[in-house]
């Protein structure tokens, strides 16, 4: 007779509200952009690169960059609440 095995569901339970997205920007000319770099190896590289394309084809009123403080953890609160006070539009990125 075989043995049982207890097997365990990873995936866990997830509880959240609907949360609305955000308008869309209709021009990038005069807005501020914030970057937020996760501290991946490549978020930086990955980031900067996409700031030089934005600002190839629009005038950007001004570009912040921010960086958390680990790829593993959330971004602190009040960096949270500094990005938003200071930019129009933020970007991030994962760059494994």
């Amino acid at each position: 007779m075989a043995k049982l095995v207890e097997v365990y569901d990873p995936r866990g339970v997830v509880e959240a509200a609907p949360l609305k997205l955000a308008p869309r920007v209709k021009k990038l000319e005069g807005l501020r952009l914030g970057l937020l770099d996760n501290t991946k190896w490549n978020a930086n590289k990955l980031l900067r690169g996409v700031r030089d394309q934005l600002a190839s084809k629009h005038a950007l009123g001004a570009v912040n960059y921010y960086r958390k403080e680990s790829f593993a953890l959330a971004a602190a609160p009040g960096l949270l609440d500094r990005i938003a006070a200071e930019n129009d539009i933020v970007l991030t990125a994962i760059g494994d």
